[in-house]
């Protein structure tokens, strides 16, 4: 029964986390961090997106654990909180890629195939 309710509370954790990454924006701002450690400046030039919205989307990860953050005089650096989630974000886009891929053959199959 323990188990259970274990397993309950983190598939729900689970979710919320997901929740948090079903955002095209927040993708980006991982992918942004890994290369490492960048201030909110140099991801909003980069990202090409107002500092306010990038201020929004960074607090979402970061109430999630997923971004974690430093301070130096009047900038705020972030930097990925685990780099385990960069890596389940990169497993999950090569399946997307191998999906893509599969998707365009089975395309040109289809298109051979009516004529």
């Amino acid at each position: 029964m323990k188990q259970k309710i274990l397993d309950d509370k983190l598939f729900a954790l689970h979710a919320e986390v997901c929740k948090s990454m079903a955002n095209p924006t927040r993708l980006k701002i991982l992918n942004a961090l890994e290369n490492g450690e960048q201030s909110v400046d140099v991801m909003a030039k980069s990202l090409g997106l107002r500092k306010a919205n990038l201020s929004q989307h960074l607090a979402v990860l970061r109430q999630r654990g997923i971004v974690a953050t430093r301070r130096e005089g009047l900038n705020i650096y972030y930097r990925c909180a685990n780099s385990k989630m960069l890596k389940a974000c990169e497993i999950l886009r090569e399946v997307l890629l191998e999906q893509l891929r599969e998707g365009g053959k089975l395309f040109e199959q289809l298109g051979k195939g009516r004529k």
